[in-house]
């Protein structure tokens, strides 16, 4: 079987976790893990996606909810810049088109007709079709964090990076293995990962 990654549109896993230390190397998925914060109130939250850097800085005012390394659209199928909202939401959605159908492209949050976040295998380079592939730690945290209508700001770089880009550690799954797909296509696939989603 091909690798995943190539069967997705747009597709993927794999962001990284927010630290409070500075200059971590590149990890794989092994025991990967991801913290984000709680919005004190959920309309004034604000994803922010650098592609330059590949990190994705889920904000509430100067408030970092989230930060975390995603995987973008590489050239020739690049990742669009400017102001969209998050239009739609499908925590079970699945690849429809060929080749491939049926895979699954969780946690889904579309910011513009056929492009989204959601989980995927996560490169250091940018590797997609033009979405924005997560590591299920971060899927299932930015869905939690997002609603219909949160503001999505993608750019060639931000401000944010300067100021939190050290904090987010890079993640590598480039080399990692396929699941069986059985597992893939099972119902259980779109299990949260364990613990609260959100902290305060």
């Amino acid at each position: 079987m091909q690798p995943l990654s190539r069967f997705f549109f747009c597709i993927g896993a794999g962001a990284a976790l927010f630290l409070t230390s500075c200059g971590t190397p590149s990890i794989s998925s092994g025991n990967y893990h991801v913290t984000a914060y709680r919005p004190h109130d959920p309309s004034n939250v604000v994803v922010k996606l650098s592609l330059s850097t590949q990190n994705v800085y889920v904000m509430e005012g100067d408030r970092l909810l989230m930060g975390v390394q995603g995987n973008v659209g590489k050239p020739g199928a690049p990742t669009p810049t400017g102001n969209f909202t998050i239009t739609s939401k499908d925590k079970t959605k699945r690849r429809v088109s060929e080749p491939d159908a049926g895979y699954p492209m969780a946690y889904w949050c579309e910011f513009k007709p056929a492009y989204g976040f959601h989980e995927g295998f996560v490169h250091p380079y940018p590797h997609t079709h033009g979405c924005v592939r997560l590591h299920k730690e971060a899927a299932a945290r930015l869905f939690a964090l997002v609603r219909i209508g949160t503001p999505v700001h993608i750019a060639a770089s931000l401000p944010e990076d300067a100021k939190y880009g050290s904090q987010v550690r890079k993640l590598d799954q480039s080399r990692d293995p396929d699941p069986p797909r059985s597992q893939m296509m099972s119902a259980s696939w779109f299990t949260d990962p364990p613990g609260p989603l959100l902290v305060n």
